[in-house]
């Protein structure tokens, strides 16, 4: 079970690397195209919609942009897919790896919702496709004819989620599901939208057929959402490290207010990408909207974490060696791991983990095993001073709690 442990977490970080990599790939192409579209130079006359002279590495390029399509099939045509679809499925797995197999520590909160880990599971996955349908549904509405009242609309979709995530899991699974369901909508509409308009284009076009411009209408719409949700879902994604973004009751409008700090930065890059001038009061209302989510993250959490232990949570707890392991956490973490951190200019545990009663230390042991037993990575700079042995024996807790569990296992006779 320990080696298990060990195994699973670099599974958990190659996923986390191509997410990353493949996210980084997408963002940057879907900038670049956004950026490219809005400074056109559209004075130049020509069958294209615009043009634009730029220099990159030692040479110039020259790029034209047609509103429907050309006159005819260019012979190399370069696809703008992969980066999303690659994106999204890393997400998946990732979600998976991370919060349905650690459904106990990072996903459940039976203070929340004392949910079993089938139902946890099925309303996450669940959400998403929902979440999906309910878009669409607004965009192909006659609401799509109104691009703002639309984007109100989602805005109002994405609040209601928000609040709705908090009411069943862990206020960190909360935000990264909020994330998930927004990267969801924008990785559906490359895959279900944008692309497949664009081929029914290219198919035109093979055909001999003139192209009709609604699917480059539609697609554009879709496009210019996903430019708006992506600095939202950045910040959802990496909130998972901020206790004072999640561990709060009123996280979830913490989670609406950075929609909206979203809008207010792509407004004015993409005012100032169309030479449309610098709306400087989009920076002001930024300051403004982040102010108001610090002052939201002080806010105290309500809820008391009073519950009956897991089975595997029991069985750390009923080992020889439990009494040691606790005196060590305590003696060791508890100063920063604590709801009122008693370590100097501390204010909140980090990444929000409580190791105080002991049921939040059974239910932190994995966690503890590879942090402070496998490796050094806590307490920072061993600034409790925990000695050698005392890593040894948080190992050996470990081992001997999952071998306990794991012997009353229907694969483990």
């Amino acid at each position: 079970m320990a080696d298990l442990a060990i195994i699973w977490e670099w599974l958990a970080f190659a996923v986390r690397w191509v997410h990353v990599i493949t996210a980084i790939a997408w963002i940057g192409s879907s900038f670049y195209f956004i950026a490219l579209d809005l400074g056109l130079n559209r004075t130049i006359p020509g069958p294209a919609d615009g043009e634009e002279w730029q220099v990159h590495g030692g040479g110039f390029y020259h790029i034209q942009k047609y509103l429907v399509a050309p006159e005819a099939m260019p012979e190399h045509l370069t696809w703008f897919k992969w980066e999303s679809y690659a994106t999204w499925l890393s997400g998946a797995a990732l979600l998976m790896v991370v919060y349905w197999v650690g459904a106990e520590m990072f996903l459940i909160d039976p203070t929340v919702a004392d949910l079993a880990l089938w139902q946890a599971v099925l309303i996450s996955a669940g959400s998403l496709a929902v979440g999906w349908i309910i878009y669409d549904f607004l965009c192909k509405s006659q609401l799509g004819e109104s691009p703002t009242t639309l984007m109100v609309l989602l805005f109002m979709l994405l609040t209601v989620m928000s609040w709705g995530y908090t009411q069943v899991f862990t206020g960190r699974a909360a935000l990264l599901h909020l994330g998930a369901f927004t990267a969801t909508i924008m990785s559906a509409n490359v895959f279900f939208i944008i692309m497949p308009n664009q081929r029914i284009v290219v198919a035109d076009l093979q055909a001999g057929r003139e192209p009709d411009a609604k699917y480059g209408k539609i697609a554009k719409l879709r496009s210019t959402h996903n430019n708006y949700l992506t600095l939202p879902v950045i910040f959802l994604m990496l909130s998972t490290h901020y206790p004072l973004a999640f561990a709060t009751d009123f996280n979830w409008i913490i989670a609406s207010l950075v929609f909206l700090m979203g809008v207010t930065i792509r407004h004015w890059f993409n005012t100032h990408h169309a030479r449309k001038g610098n709306p400087h009061w989009t920076w002001l209302a930024t300051a403004a909207l982040f102010i108001a989510i610090m002052w939201l993250s002080t806010a105290p959490m309500k809820r008391d974490d009073v519950r009956e232990p897991t089975p595997l949570e029991s069985a750390f707890m009923q080992v020889d060696d439990w009494e040691d392991a606790r005196n060590i956490v305590q003696g060791r973490c508890s100063m920063c791991h604590a709801a009122e951190p008693s370590w100097e200019g501390m204010h909140r545990a980090p990444k929000g983990v409580h190791l105080e009663t002991d049921l939040q230390i059974a239910a932190a042991a994995k966690q503890i095993y590879l942090q402070a037993g496998v490796t050094h990575a806590m307490p920072p700079a061993n600034l409790s001073f925990i000695e050698p042995a005392e890593r040894a024996l948080l190992r050996q807790w470990y081992r001997d709690g999952s071998g306990v569990w794991g012997a009353g296992l229907p694969w483990s006779g």
